[in-house]
């Protein structure tokens, strides 16, 4: 006689970039096996990957790669919570001395997508042109961040070019997701600092998985507020 077949609960959640309601369940142990063994292995490619299978196999989510990143970032860490557990201990380094490390509860559903007021997808570059952004897919985030621990300016320049949507002008839709890179980058090259500082404002204030907690130093008994910010932040 074959062994029952356990039934895994399924819930709802809708996603923060655009309301949409999916269906999920949590993840199983051969799912979590491939995610604990990336984590083991340290690399932010593999853990990535691992992600976005879990995301797939977990949801009925068709279009995971096109995801923006906060999405993802959020739909992880519901299955997340309903998979093992309600919170996360994680480590926080007091800000007040720099490297005392404390380690800290957070429950997984105060994790909130914060968003910035006043930020927009459109940006005006001047009064005839005008240029649409998406968000950076996981993809394109995870090289810009996470391939070394700092961005150099070829990083910053072509995660922005990968990100242009359209570029308008009195005349014409500019489709850049039809066009090469390089004529994007070219672009790009052309904008004053001013005009490129808009760019970079798109990326700071896009919506963000962000938590605001109060740390105490136990060497010093000071009490500092933090935010985390991103889903690495909330490895636990």
């Amino acid at each position: 006689m074959a062994l029952p077949t356990l039934v895994t609960p399924k819930f709802k959640m809708k996603l923060p970039s655009d309301g949409r309601v999916v269906n999920f369940r949590p993840f199983l142990v051969k799912e979590e096996k491939v995610l604990l063994i990336a984590t083991e292995t340290g690399n932010q490619d593999s853990i990535v990957n691992a992600i976005k299978d879990i995301i797939g196999a977990c949801t009925d989510i068709k279009d995971v790669e096109a995801l923006p990143t906060f999405d993802i970032e959020f739909v992880f860490l519901q299955i997340r919570t309903k998979s093992v557990g309600e919170s996360v201990e994680v480590g926080v380094t007091c800000p007040d001395d720099n490297e005392t490390l404390v380690e800290v509860k957070i429950p997984l559903d105060s994790i909130k997508v914060q968003k910035t007021k006043g930020h927009n997808k459109e940006i005006k570059m001047s009064d005839e042109i005008m240029i649409t952004m998406n968000y950076p897919s996981l993809d394109t985030f995870v090289k810009a961040n996470f391939v070394d621990n700092q961005q150099d300016v070829d990083q910053v320049f072509d995660m922005a070019a990968s990100c242009v949507a359209t570029v308008t002008t009195p005349e014409e839709v500019h489709n850049c997701k039809e066009m090469p890179k390089a004529e994007v980058l070219e672009f790009l090259d052309q904008m004053s600092s001013a005009q490129f500082k808009k760019v970079q404002d798109f990326f700071e204030t896009m919506p963000k998985l962000s938590h605001k907690l109060k740390v105490t130093n136990p060497k010093t008994k000071v009490v500092s507020d933090v935010t985390l910010e991103g889903l690495a932040s909330f490895f636990g």
